[in-house]
C-alpha cells in the first residue's frame, strides 16, 4: 500500500490531521505520522470564536485530541513514500525550524511528489525554500508567508500548483483531500 507521511508535533490542529489522516486510508493509502520524537503529541483546536461576548481577532486555541508520531523525523527515509500531507496549527513555528523535516519536505518537491499544504502547514514549506514561483493559498493571516517564500498568494479554497495542492483552512478539507487523493493516484498508479 502506498504510503503518505504527515508530520506534526504539540500544538498541531486537529481537523487539518485527523480528517486526512482518516480520510487517506479509504483510498488506499497508509498514513505514517512522524514528529521530532516518536511519542504522543498534544493536538489543538483552532478557531475564532463564532459567538463569542468580546471578540477576537486571531484564533482562539484550545486542546484537542492526541496523536501518536511513530517515527522521528531523522529515521525517515523519505524515498519510502508517495506523498506529503503537512498540515496547521501552531506547530510549524516551531517545527520549521527542524533540519531533517527541511531535508524531507525538499525531497518531496525534488522528486515531483504530491505536497499538500493546510493553514499554517506554509511555514514549514516556506522554510524549506519550495515555493519560489509557485501560486498557493493558506489561512489569511499566513499570506506574509507565502510572499516571503517568493510565491504568489490567491484566496481561495483550493489551489493546485503542479505536485502542490494548498488549502486556507480545514473548512476546505473535502477539495484539499479530493485534488490530493487525484495527484496520488496518478502519481502511484502502475506503469
Amino acid at each position: 500500500m502506498p504510503r503518505v507521511l504527515m508530520p506534526i508535533g504539540d500544538a498541531t490542529e486537529v481537523l487539518d490531521t485527523m480528517y486526512p489522516y482518516f480520510r487517506l486510508p479509504e483510498d488506499g493509502f497508509e498514513v505514517d505520522v512522524a514528529g521530532p520524537e516518536a511519542r504522543l503529541y498534544h493536538m489543538v483546536l483552532h478557531e475564532i470564536p463564532p459567538d463569542s461576548s468580546i471578540p477576537w481577532d486571531i484564533t482562539q486555541e484550545r486542546p484537542g485530541y492526541h496523536l501518536r508520531a511513530t517515527i522521528a523525523f531523522h529515521d525517515v527515509d523519505p524515498t519510502r513514500y508517495a506523498g506529503l500531507f503537512v498540515s496547521g496549527g501552531r506547530a510549524p513555528e516551531y517545527l520549521r525550524y527542524n533540519q531533517d523535516l527541511l531535508r524531507i519536505t525538499r525531497h518531496f518537491f525534488e522528486a515531483n511528489k504530491p505536497v499538500a499544504v493546510v493553514c499554517h502547514g506554509v511555514e514549514i514549506v516556506t522554510a524549506a525554500d519550495c515555493i519560489r514561483g509557485r501560486t498557493m493559498t493558506t489561512v489569511a493571516k499566513c499570506k506574509m508567508d507565502v510572499l516571503q517564500g517568493g510565491a504568489k498568494y490567491v484566496d481561495q479554497a483550493v489551489v493546485v500548483d503542479g505536485n502542490l495542492v494548498s488549502a486556507r483552512t480545514w473548512h476546505d478539507n473535502t477539495l484539499l483531500l479530493k485534488h490530493f487523493i487525484a495527484l496520488l493516484k496518478a502519481q502511484t498508479k502502475p506503469a
